[in-house]
């Protein structure tokens, strides 16, 4: 009798059909000589501080090092402690028995790190010593499955994934556990969690906001060139800027009165823009943000509900490639979406003839290559689903269509000594970016027909005008750019020496980005502000906090992932990887226990009550006076209160509208928070701005 795992129910149950295990039992299915049962993903995880019997945030236990770190079934919090979580209780025994009554196993969780974590964790939780073999498929559909059995991997094949994927979790546990200890010791006022790659990911989002928020406009004015000629009209803008209208308009005048503009410069040239490469999930997810809409997290559940549903490859890659033996399946997947409704047009746009090869790379294909769908097509998803399978499936059609060819011409023209460029972009033949009619790029400049232009040759002037324009400040951070910059960490380091051995390397991994994103949303370090990201004012004083802190060290957490990859090649002995950590963790932990909080009098506003200074925390604003004793508690009803909030309530007598509150009736509401002069708080509702108040405190 073997026996299956599986890191979900629904995977198992196409497991246990596929090898005849159909007689379906409380936790596992059995039939055809298999026995086939499920994880509930970590089924079994690193165990907590109270399992080691150590008192949390206390000075004196600090720093913990486990001499040796210990396994646990899942917990659950309740309280202010943690408990079983009954069902994965129920769930690891099944798990137990079923790998009693087997003389083998075949480990058919996901074909990753993670995925060997998960069994590796159980398998030895549970003290199994069975010999064990590796399901390793990129997709689950019939076929590969299929494929997969028969060419099961030794379960030895992948200790060095193991190794990694431990490491990783050990490594962050002590990061973590220590850190967040430490910080919220020497505090002394709420719960602050810190992270290797949570709080440098802060610390992007952090130091985006202040410069965008410290940047100062400033106007400046460019005069802009109409000329028409064969016909065409064309645009060009003066190099010069001017900062002063007067100066500008001066200008044009004078050169106005030319008359005429002369071409100094043309530089015709062809160029080709080659086909984008598959997507990788955080490629998917940064494309997913911008065209959907949708959460890192959000993409990530989609994508892993049709991996199950068996309508594309595994999603957690981190690959943009296929491997040689791939590339012979991909016209049949491409004939096969022909039947979609949504993608007939484009698969009828390209050849096989004249597929780009570009995506077949063995080299840069690491466990998985890249997203593909599969030849199974659906008819019937929720809209979510539908409308990222089209992501991905466009994305292929992308891949294998030819280069976009271009016609790039870029003019320099003179009027007296003020000089005006243009460019001019004509597509000779779309390629590619007919799939998705993706001329973003081409965008300003995009012609249908541009003169013949020689140098020497003098131009009548149409018309010059004088442009108001402002310089712009750096971009807040929306989910796509951070997964982008979280990606390519290396290059926002600033010692060169670091940067350049850090090129295209990014901190957290494809898997786990999502999940460290909204780790952060969890925390109340950021939000959301429409499509932008904003830290919180807790995230703000997270960060400046831990500003020249070891932990934000964001080319030591790339340095962590290189490191990672080594371990899983057998390159490096994670025993000496795993004793530097702890060195580096004692100096963390120290650096921490020394923080002295700064000082929290707001100078600018004063008590409702009796007029003295205000302290403001992460849970309460309190009177320095004790004897007055106001305070107003931060969190209402669910919402924490930004610092502006509180300002605009003390100064005003009423915060801007708060919405997504939560009533009793846990239903959510909107309302504004009023203040009257004894210092009491009261409700004013969005829907009746002059109905009846309701008091909160």
């Amino acid at each position: 009798m073997k026996a299956i795992i599986a890191e979900k129910p629904s995977v198992a149950y196409e497991l246990a059909r596929i090898v005849g295990a159909t007689n379906k039992k409380d936790g596992y299915c059995e039939g055809g000589g298999f026995l086939v049962t499920w994880a509930f993903g970590h089924l079994v995880g690193l165990a907590m501080l109270e399992d080691y019997g150590i008192k949390g945030f206390s000075n004196e236990s600090l720093p913990i090092i486990p001499n040796e770190f210990r396994l646990t079934g899942r917990k659950v919090k309740s309280g202010s402690g943690f408990i079983y979580d009954e069902g994965s209780k129920r769930q690891l025994a099944v798990v137990e028995s079923v790998f009693k009554r087997c003389e083998s196993i075949i480990v058919a969780t996901d074909a990753g790190r993670e995925g060997e974590v998960i069994f590796r964790f159980i398998y030895q939780y549970l003290g199994c010593s069975k010999p064990f073999e590796r399901l390793w498929i990129n997709s689950l559909t019939e076929k590969a499955i299929i494929q997969g059995f028969k060419n099961l991997k030794r379960g030895s094949d992948f200790n060095g994934l193991f190794l990694a994927g431990k490491e990783r979790a050990q490594c962050d546990w002590l990061v973590g556990i220590n850190a967040t200890q430490a910080l919220t010791v020497a505090l002394g006022d709420g719960l602050f969690s810190l992270g290797r790659v949570q709080t440098p990911t802060l610390a992007l989002i952090c130091k985006r906001y202040l410069a965008h928020k410290s940047f100062h406009t400033k106007n400046y004015y460019q005069l802009e060139l109409s000329i028409a000629k064969e016909g065409v009209n064309f645009k060009s803008l003066s190099v010069s800027r001017f900062e002063e209208k007067d100066k500008a308009e001066s200008i044009r005048r004078t050169l106005e009165r030319v008359g005429t503009a002369e071409v100094k410069q043309v530089e015709k040239k062809s160029d080709t823009i080659q086909a984008p490469l598959l997507f990788d999930l955080t490629g998917l997810q940064k494309e997913a943000s911008k065209k959907l809409g949708y959460s890192a997290q959000r993409t990530l559940e989609i994508a892993q509900q049709l991996y199950e549903k068996k309508f594309i490859t595994y999603p957690r890659t981190g690959s943009k490639y296929i491997p040689e033996d791939v590339w012979p399946e991909i016209p049949l997947v491409i004939l096969a979406l022909s039947s979609r409704a949504s993608c007939k047009d484009c698969v009828e746009n390209i050849k096989w003839e004249r597929y780009n090869k570009h995506i077949v790379n063995d080299v840069k294909v690491t466990d998985h290559h890249g997203i593909l769908i599969t030849e199974n097509i659906p008819t019937r998803l929720s809209a979510d689903e539908d409308a990222l399978y089209d992501v991905i499936a466009r994305r292929l059609l992308e891949a294998v269509s030819p280069v976009c060819h271009r016609e790039v011409t870029d003019v320099t023209l003179g009027i007296l000594h003020y000089d005006f460029n243009c460019r001019a972009i004509k597509i000779v033949s779309a390629g590619w970016k007919v799939i998705n009619g993706n001329f973003e790029q081409e965008e300003d400049d995009l012609v249908s027909d541009f003169p013949h232009l020689q140098i020497g040759m003098q131009l009548n002037i149409d018309s010059l005008e004088v442009l108001s324009k402002k310089t712009k400040p750096p971009g807040l951070y929306s989910e796509a750019d951070l997964l982008h910059t979280m990606e390519n960490i290396g290059a926002s380091v600033e010692n060169e020496l670091e940067r350049n051995m850090l090129k295209s390397m990014g901190i957290g991994t494809p898997a786990t980005r999502a999940a460290v994103i909204e780790t952060l949303f969890d925390r109340g370090y950021i939000r959301r502000d429409g499509r932008s990201i904003l830290p919180t004012d807790k995230g703000m004083l997270v960060y400046e906090i831990v500003a020249d802190k070891k932990i934000l060290d964001a080319a030591l957490t790339a340095q962590w992932e290189i490191a990672f990859e080594k371990i899983e090649n057998g390159e490096l002995d994670a025993r000496i990887f795993h004793a530097d950590v702890e060195l580096m963790v004692e100096e963390i932990t120290k650096e921490l226990l020394n923080i002295k909080r700064k000082s929290e009098n707001i100078a600018h506003l004063s008590c409702p009550k009796c007029g003295s200074g205000l302290i403001l925390r992460e849970k309460i604003i309190k009177c320095n006076d004790e004897e007055c004793g106001w305070k107003l508690f931060r969190n209402v009803c669910g919402v924490q209160l930004q610092y502006k909030e509180i300002e605009a309530l003390l100064t005003q007598g009423r915060t801007p509208l708060i919405k997504k509150m939560m009533g009793r009736n846990k239903k959510p509401f909107n309302a504004y928070i009023l203040l009257d002069g004894s210092g009491s708080t009261t409700f004013e509702f969005e829907e009746k701005r002059k109905g009846k108040n309701t008091d909160i405190l």
